[in-house]
């Protein structure tokens, strides 16, 4: 009996200490749940404090944020808002001037103008998104790595540098998709490759100063990894001069890509884009129907406008030197 007495003994302890640690468990877990709310609280909070210490103090920034959002918008939501069907076509509406139906007037074949815009807000925002976002990533990969290695490696991509830019962006978008064929993907790498060099060279920059700091040093002397260090110490440190570069350089892809379409060597036939809507028969209508090239060629101006803006007012933001004057 006094056995059996000792075992219940021993296994009430053990629950008792099962429950002990599994509450200990629980508290602390619940514990670090609302840590993590605080920190995601306190994270938002000072998003929306420097969003409207940004617009009061750049109020035209903030103007052209806000441009680049509506655009985004009308961009994503262009396929459920459009008023008409954009390929519709229909001969008893040909070349309407802006009226209550077609707000901004039809084109030749009968086609709204608005829903055309709309949906050339898709692609030409999708290029110069997407094209950026490549030429950032490869202009990053190899302005840290030229900076970090040096020597004949270093020397070499900036021989490389000189040769692209020694081309106007246009020039060589058109080069480029002639020796790449007409597509959309294709317009896309194109303007990556066109505009890597120029991110490239502002990421060597910044990576260049960071690299003679003595945290860098320290790095190297407790073992740290080339990699580690230019993930870890170098790129967090160039992000403020990237995020400037890559917001100035999207209005440019937007209207070389509408370039190569005007051109006609940009994206294929039947893909709506702003270049597009402003190309072919359109120049020949323009001078009776200016309907048909203003509204598109509006459009452009003023998203462009808007990213520039907000770049320019990025820059005197996040540049140190610019906050110091």
């Amino acid at each position: 009996m006094a056995r059996s007495t000792d075992t219940v003994r021993v296994r009430d302890q053990r629950a008792k200490g099962s429950e002990e640690t599994g509450g200990i468990m629980e508290t602390q877990t619940e514990k670090a749940l609302v840590s993590r709310i605080r920190i995601v609280q306190l994270t938002l909070a000072n998003a929306c404090k420097a969003t409207i210490h940004f617009m009061r103090t750049k109020p035209l920034g903030a103007m052209g944020m806000v441009i680049v959002l509506v655009a985004t918008l009308v961009a994503l939501t262009a396929p459920l808002a459009v008023p008409h069907d954009p390929w519709g076509v229909d001969s008893s509406t040909i070349l309407q001037s802006p009226n209550t139906t077609f707000w901004f007037g039809t084109d030749m074949l009968g086609r709204d103008i608005l829903s055309r815009t709309m949906y050339g807000a898709r692609i030409s925002m999708l290029v110069g998104l997407v094209s950026m976002a490549g030429a950032s990533f490869m202009g990053t990969v190899v302005g840290i790595t030229s900076a970090h290695f040096g020597g004949w490696y270093d020397l070499v991509v900036q021989r490389l540098i000189d040769g692209l830019t020694a081309f106007p962006s246009l020039l060589l978008a058109i080069a480029l998709m002639a020796a790449f064929g007409q597509s959309l993907t294709n317009v896309m790498l194109a303007l990556a490759i066109v505009f890597c060099p120029r991110i490239t060279r502002v990421v060597r920059s910044a990576a260049l100063g960071i690299k003679q700091t003595a945290y860098i040093d320290a790095a190297r002397a407790i073992g740290a990894t080339d990699l580690r260090i230019m993930m870890r110490h170098v790129l967090p440190n160039t992000f403020a001069p990237l995020i400037v570069i890559t917001t100035a350089s999207v209005g440019t892809m937007i209207i070389v890509e509408a370039s190569l379409s005007f051109l006609g060597v940009g994206t294929p036939g039947g893909v709506i884009s702003w270049g597009s809507l402003l190309s072919g028969e359109v120049q020949t209508f323009f001078a009776t129907a200016p309907w048909i090239g203003l509204f598109p060629g509006f459009a452009l101006t003023l998203v462009v406008f808007g990213i520039n803006v907000f770049g320019d007012s990025l820059r005197d933001v996040l540049d140190p030197r610019l906050r110091r004057t």
